[in-house]
């Protein structure tokens, strides 16, 4: 993972057309491309690695839906599971359990952040 110097430091402003671009761009993309991507690299790994490949793969892709989540829901999660001065969600670097995981060593959890990081 890659952190920033200062753990709550703030991204650098990006301009907003270029962000919202991107943003459909890449929405597109997955959609098109997204599948085809999927089966081929199941077939790859299963026929290069076997069932240990296949685990491989997924485990990458569980991981990278884990850091979206993270960056998707940051406000809300912000809101819901930490108190104000805890680690901010939101990293595009950083699963939603690394943030929680942070926050119950500060103890900047609420009462509904603890409950969700005993699940």
């Amino acid at each position: 993972m890659l952190f920033r110097k200062q753990e709550n430091q703030q991204a650098k402003k990006a301009n907003p057309i270029i962000g919202v671009l991107l943003f459909f761009i890449s929405v597109f993309l997955l959609i098109v491309t997204g599948p085809l991507g999927f089966i081929y690299g199941l077939f790859h790994k299963l026929f290069t690695r076997g069932l240990s490949g296949i685990g491989t793969y997924a485990l990458k892709i569980a991981v990278s839906i884990d850091q979206l989540g993270n960056v998707i829901m940051q406000h809300l999660l912000n809101l819901l599971w930490i108190k104000n001065e805890g680690y901010k969600f939101g990293n595009r670097d950083e699963t939603i359990s690394s943030a929680l995981g942070r926050n119950r060593v500060l103890g900047t959890l609420t009462g509904f952040g603890r409950l969700i990081d005993k699940i």
